[in-house]
Formats: C-alpha cells, structure tokens, sequence
C-alpha cells in the first residue's frame, strides 16, 4: 500500500561547517537527498522547509543556561565543544531549525498531512544532554519532539537504531514514564552506555531497552531484537507515537564503527518501525549519522521507500553474524 511522506529538510546553504576532513559534514545531507530521488516516490512525496525550534520547546529537553551558552559561543565564532563536536558561527540557528523541522514533522502528521515523515536536518542530536552537546550533536532534536508530545498528554516511543547508543535520549527520558526509549548500538563504542542493566529509573522501569551489539553483528540481530522483545514492549506501552534515530552508521561500509548491515536491512528495521506505531501518521524518522556517503545514499533510499510502502531492490539483507546473546542478556535484564 502507498504512503504519503512527508520530508522535512531545511532550505539554502548548510552553516553549520565542521572544518575539513570532519565526518559529519554538509555533504551528507545532499547524499540523503540523492536516496530519496533514487527511490522515486514521485507523488508519495512532499517536501517542507520546517521552523525554527523555539526557546520554549528547546527548553522541554535543555537547560536554559547551556542553550544561552550556545547561542553566545557561535555568536563569538565558535570553537570545539569537545574534540569531536564543532561550533560554526552558522551552527546555533542550524540547530535551532534542526530541532524545529521535528516539530513540524510532528505537527504536519497530527494535521493528517502525511502517513510518515523522514527529518533530513543536520546537526544530529542524539547525543546531546539537557545541559551538553557532545558526539557531533548540539540539540537533541528527536527529544525536543518527543518532549513536545509529552506536553500535550502523548505517550512516545523512541526507537534508536543508530550504531552509537543514543546517551543523550537515554539520560533525557530515564525516569520518564511517558517515553519508551530503544537502542540498538555496538559495544563497545562511543560513547560507551546502553549497558542491557540499563532498563530505566524509578519511575520508568522496563522503559530503557539497550541491545549492545558486537562487532560484527548483521542485521537480524537487530530484527530479532525487536521481535522478540521490542515489539511486546511496545505493545504493552502503548504509545500514540513513534519516533526514530535513523543513524546509517551501523552500515558496513561506515568508517566510524564496526557492524555489518545493509541498506536492504534498513528496509526491514522500518518495516518493524512502522509495525510498531498504532497508526498510520504516527511515525517520523529523524537522521542521526552515517558517513560513509554511498551507504548513507543507499540506507536513505532504502528507509523512505520503506516508510511510503514502495519495494526496495538494493543490497540484500544480512545474517548469520554474532551477538544473539544480547537479546537474551537484556530479557534478563528486563526480567529484573
């Protein structure tokens, strides 16, 4: 069955410059983009420019004083947030809008506007904290949106299927009982939690679902993962929405890390995604990484066709390497 999507993705020139020879930079965006042209949705696709995030919503998921600090550092010409995590003078407002164009995913679907909806915004955000960007991130845009639905009464799950655990979700939302946070992610790796122990504090137990994969690990691994366990979670939860972390990063042709899927098991992952959401209108995905630019091309290619219901006939879906235990060790860990 055809669905509409709708993409979200900021227009003009991309200020948010990282330096040469940095991973996460501009022409990842152009990279997504030729995916989406490479699926060839045709009328399936709209396309919108989002907003800016407002100081209000930023402040749902960031403390005050660090979205001043950031404001006030990119005004100053910017700098290194830390060794990994550059500051342009164009970096601020192109967080700002990264985290809007979330939100008015968010709004578009809730106004019927699209079946789907897929965030191609950089900076990514998972990393960041209430109080800190780190790992590339500034503003946590998949948690600006959540927290935005939250606040109108929402239940939200997250699901993270980038290849490094989404630290700055997790942190957001562990003790929120509103938010049912997901992720599947190499271990070891940056930036070195998503323990499977780590199920959620004392108001959101069993609400923190980690799946530290090994090195290695294909995607059936993942796809097991959710079968077995996401989905009853989920189930049980009841959420009214569900959001993704699309990270590409676990491809193995990525540079950064150190699993073995393809685009093709993308397809599969959003199939389950989009299983996982009680109606149609109530998924959005949201880019975190992948830098290598052909498998982010065709991991893109691979999630939007997915998301408006078109065959994908790419690269074959992978099996057959390690890291079932996993799933196991966090049944267990869920089991308390």
């Amino acid at each position: 069955m055809r669905r509409r999507v709708l993409l979200v993705t900021p227009p003009g020139p991309d200020r948010h410059e990282t330096g040469r020879g940095h991973p996460e930079r501009p022409a990842r965006i152009g990279a997504v983009l030729a995916g989406v042209e490479d699926a060839q949705l045709e009328d399936a696709l709209t396309t919108a420019p989002g907003r800016d995030a407002t100081r209000a919503e930023l402040e749902l998921v960031h403390d005050a004083s660090y979205v001043d600090a950031l404001e006030a550092f990119a005004r100053a010409g910017g700098g290194h947030l830390d060794p990994d995590t550059v500051v342009a003078p164009g970096s601020y407002a192109a967080a700002r809008r990264a985290a809007g164009c979330g939100l008015e995913a968010v709004d578009a679907l809730a106004r019927d506007e699209a079946d789907a909806a897929f965030v191609v915004v950089r900076p990514p955000g998972h990393h960041a904290t209430g109080g800190r960007g780190q790992g590339f991130c500034l503003f946590n845009n998949v948690a600006v949106a959540a927290a935005a639905l939250v606040a109108r009464g929402e239940r939200v799950a997250v699901v993270d299927w980038d290849v490094h655990h989404g630290n700055g979700t997790q942190e957001i939302f562990w003790d929120d009982p509103n938010v049912l946070y997901v992720s599947t992610h190499q271990h070891p790796a940056y930036p070195g939690t998503g323990r499977a122990e780590e199920t959620g504090g004392a108001h959101a137990p069993g609400l923190t679902l980690n799946f530290p994969l090994p090195p290695g690990a294909t995607g059936d691994v993942a796809l097991d993962a959710i079968d077995r366990v996401v989905a009853p979670a989920v189930d049980r939860f009841a959420p009214g929405w569900v959001l993704v972390s699309a990270g590409f990063d676990a491809h193995r042709a990525d540079p950064l890390a150190d699993l073995a899927w393809s685009a093709g098991d993308y397809a599969l992952l959003t199939t389950r995604v989009l299983e996982l959401a009680p109606a149609p209108g109530r998924t959005v995905a949201f880019l975190e990484g992948g830098y290598d630019l052909d498998a982010l091309r065709a991991s893109s290619a691979a999630t939007v066709a997915t998301l408006a219901g078109v065959p994908y006939a790419g690269e074959a879906p992978t099996s057959g390497g390690p890291g079932r235990g996993v799933i196991a060790r966090t049944e267990r860990a869920l089991a308390g």
